[in-house]
């Protein structure tokens, strides 16, 4: 039985999580307020919160486990894609802890673990499936073949989705992080109140750069006519603006789900745990006949533990990574294929 410690410290939470035999024994988050202030992350300050919380976070998921550094069979670590500062804390603590345990290191990349989320608790999905991954960095629509073996059939070329989320809601007055504000105000909302104009993108590719521009302006225009507009419609707000998101995320997977021939849908990433994409995900597969997956909430956000299932599968192929492993703010997907 193999004892893998992960670590995640791609932006601004500090996260460890054990996994043994395919299985996660603990999975501890400390997460950072002080951004609360700044309307976003500001990397400095996150990159000196992830010194401070990496080993009490690292303590924590070991003692939960109920496993020494002693016991450990590797240690695997987030090498990107992520802010630089941040990214650093966690390879430079992971690798001196693999070199003077003298175990070997595993380097996971960030949004192909988002994707192993699906594996950490059943139902798992069975391949090939379609996932849709969207966060505050990226939105993709990931055809999986097999653990390692996928194709990006499309993505945004812009803004992700969680980014228009955390935008809209900053115009909209709500503080930091505003997604899940947003996601809250909508429950109580009309999605038909306010309509705002969608991109017309061919293929399976995303954008959401016009759509922030769109919702600007529009809020411009009416605060100009009343001052208290966004007061007195922010339920009604929230919920055209989730709706419109949701649209533009559910039209392309529909049309990548059909045209591969595909019958299984996955979601990922933090944007997951939007109560209203979740709604409208299980109404699309229950109208078409699909079978939908999706994580447990605490594997939706950044989290140590899909990191350590990425990582679990890495050991069992023996996908270990050098010493000389620098973080990459930038690792694509494809990455996962060589790491």
């Amino acid at each position: 039985m193999a004892h893998i410690l992960a670590i995640e410290s791609s932006c601004d939470d500090t996260s460890a999580a054990v996994i043994s035999n395919g299985q996660i024994s603990s999975n501890c988050v400390a997460g950072q307020q002080i951004h609360e202030q700044y309307g976003g992350v500001v990397p400095e300050l996150a990159s000196r919160a992830h010194h401070e919380n990496i080993i009490p976070v690292v303590h924590a998921a070991l003692e939960k486990a109920g496993l020494s550094l002693q016991q450990l069979d590797a240690i695997a670590v987030t090498a990107g894609p992520g802010l630089m500062g941040s990214l650093l804390v966690g390879t430079s603590f992971a690798k001196g802890l693999a070199l003077a345990l003298n175990k070997p290191l595993l380097a996971v990349n960030h949004m192909h673990a988002h994707i192993m989320a699906h594996f950490i608790d059943d139902p798992k999905p069975r391949f090939p499936f379609l996932c849709l991954t969207v966060s505050g960095g990226h939105t993709q629509l990931v055809w999986m073949r097999d653990y390692f073996d996928f194709e990006i059939v499309g993505q945004t070329i812009d803004d992700a989705a969680g980014e228009a989320f955390d935008k809209a809601a900053k115009m909209l007055g709500l503080p930091y992080p505003g997604g899940p504000l947003i996601d809250k105000y909508a429950a109580t909302g009309n999605p038909a109140a306010f309509k705002f104009t969608e991109p017309n993108m061919p293929g399976f590719d995303y954008s959401f750069s016009g759509l922030k521009t769109g919702i600007l302006y529009f809020l411009q225009k009416k605060t100009q006519e009343n001052p208290n507009f966004i007061a007195e419609n922010r339920s009604d707000l929230c919920a055209s603006i989730q709706a419109t998101i949701i649209r533009i995320l559910l039209h392309k997977a529909e049309a990548a789900m059909l045209q591969y021939g595909l019958t299984r849908l996955a979601i990922a990433g933090g944007v997951s745990a939007n109560s209203g994409l979740r709604k409208a995900l299980a109404h699309l597969a229950e109208s078409r006949g699909w079978e939908l997956f999706v994580p447990e909430f605490q594997y939706c956000t950044d989290n140590a533990g899909m990191i350590a299932m990425a990582a679990h599968l890495q050991y069992e192929k023996g996908m270990f990574a050098k010493q000389s492993l620098v973080p990459d703010p930038r690792l694509p997907l494809s990455a996962a294929h060589e790491v």
